[in-house]
């Protein structure tokens, strides 16, 4: 059972939402306009070139990126948030890997691997009775017991197939493409995701403040 502890929003998330939501975001930004401009930045800062060709810099700076996404999160909302924290760790490991042995394949397979982990952690976490969803969106809504299972369960499928969706893409396409869709195809779908679930948010929504006062 999701405990009310889980799906209370800190104030400083309730605060700064589109903060998170930029924090959330602009590394994965970043990453694309790196690769997009590569070899201008590397004309402009030769220093880059040590990393290797444009998808290297962008990893590199999309690393760099992560990090100071970290740090402003912990230092403005006081914590780091689940799932950039995850994914910053997967982002750090497999990039550093990437640049150090100029194998591309590392950093492709992160998405995959992070969202299969998110994936398999959401439905397992339902095996021990905990809805972990709610770590993750508990700025933004707040829903009974019974909503969260049902919405981390079709989360935690949702990842799987995003896991498979980025193995396909990134196995039979050329890397430019497999940036535009890790950016520009991921983000569309997960919206369109996210927006088909809010029939069921507002179904098993409730008010904290009300119930509060009762």
């Amino acid at each position: 059972m999701t405990t009310e502890s889980d799906i209370t929003p800190t104030p400083a998330d309730r605060h700064h939402p589109m903060l998170k939501l930029a924090l959330e975001l602009g590394p994965l930004m970043i990453f694309f306009f790196a690769n997009l401009r590569g070899q201008w930045l590397v004309e402009t800062f030769p220093a880059l070139s040590e990393l290797g060709g444009p998808l290297f810099v962008a990893t590199g700076l999309f690393m760099a990126a992560t990090i100071i996404s970290l740090i402003v999160s912990k230092i403005v909302l006081g914590h780091l948030p689940i799932m950039p924290f995850v994914s910053g760790i997967v982002v750090l490991i497999f990039g550093s890997l990437s640049i150090w042995l100029q194998n591309e394949t590392f950093i492709k397979m992160k998405p995959t691997i992070v969202n299969a982990l998110f994936g398999v952690t959401l439905l397992g976490g339902l095996a021990f009775g905990r809805s972990l969803l709610g770590y993750v969106f508990n700025a933004a809504f707040q829903l009974d017991a019974e909503g969260w299972r049902k919405l981390t369960i079709r989360w935690g499928i949702f990842f799987l197939f995003l896991a498979v969706l980025n193995e396909v893409v990134w196995r039979n396409f050329s890397d430019g493409t497999w940036v535009a869709f890790k950016v520009w195809g991921t983000m569309p779908i997960t919206i369109i995701f996210t927006l088909a679930q809010m029939p069921l948010v507002l179904k098993h929504s409730i008010n904290l403040e009300t119930d509060g006062e009762k």
